[in-house]
């Protein structure tokens, strides 16, 4: 896996795995991280035809600023005619996707190998 430039951030880690870009969320997702993680995720979107992965196992905290940033960056890649899948494994974050309905339409999968091999529902589109 080759890392991915990326602005020094205590909240994202970026790296290529299959052909994909793999933004890994860190620590706690609030207004703060969301303020720094927003516009490099904005950038990464914009491009077409992006295939992104959000992984947010190693998310600790995460409140509507994060899920901002979630449906933000599915809007984005689905205009871009990308691709965004989801990794997450953390009950309390599954239970708000759920609550929310966003697990809907950005179904989470345990782990990025697991979300790439569901290429054919693939998350994020429709």
């Amino acid at each position: 896996m080759r890392q991915e430039p990326a602005p020094f951030s205590r909240y994202l880690r970026a790296h290529r795995h299959r052909d994909h870009l793999v933004l890994e969320l860190l620590g706690e997702i609030d207004i703060a991280a969301a303020e720094e993680i927003g516009p490099y995720l904005d950038r990464v979107t914009s491009d077409p035809d992006m295939r992104l992965v959000i992984d947010l196992r190693s998310v600790d905290f995460f409140d509507c600023s994060g899920l901002r940033l979630l449906y933000r960056a599915r809007s984005r890649v689905l205009d871009h005619g990308g691709r965004l899948h989801l990794v997450c494994t953390q009950p309390l974050i599954l239970r708000v996707l759920r609550i929310t309905g966003l697990s809907k339409l950005l179904p989470p999968h345990p782990t990025p190998d697991a979300a790439l091999d569901t290429a054919g529902t693939t998350s994020g589109t429709g």
